[in-house]
């Protein structure tokens, strides 16, 4: 199940808060910030899929994310892959490499994530 972007956007907030209650969700939006009512229905809609949960303290609910940042980008990245690149990382990697016009200081940096990795593999 994916989620809307503004789902997503109120997931990055939930994601670096760990656990927050609406004030601070709210409080972590840039002006202009979206109405409470907004954030509770994405937040009732991101329950329903599983994505949020919360603790009850009174009338107030302390919000926490059920799903790690990582395992969903991890998750769409590998379908970006299967569904654009014909399931091949290295066309991906290619695409990535040419087309963002990265820095040599970042190539640099992607050339020694690979060789750390190579190396764990041969392990």
């Amino acid at each position: 199940m994916q989620l809307s972007n503004a789902e997503e956007q109120l997931m990055e907030h939930l994601w670096k808060l760990d656990k927050a209650f609406m004030k601070d969700l709210l409080e972590a939006y840039p002006e202009p910030k979206p109405a409470t009512t907004t954030v509770a229905t994405l937040l009732k809609r991101m329950i329903v899929k599983k994505f949020v949960a919360y603790n009850e303290f009174g009338n107030t609910r302390e919000y926490y994310p059920l799903v790690k940042k990582s395992d969903y980008f991890s998750k769409h990245v590998h379908g970006l892959i299967k569904n654009f690149f014909d399931n091949s990382a290295s066309q991906f990697a290619s695409f990535f490499t040419t087309e963002t016009n990265l820095s040599e200081k970042e190539l640099e940096d992607l050339k020694k994530i690979i060789d750390v990795e190579l190396q764990k593999k041969k392990k």
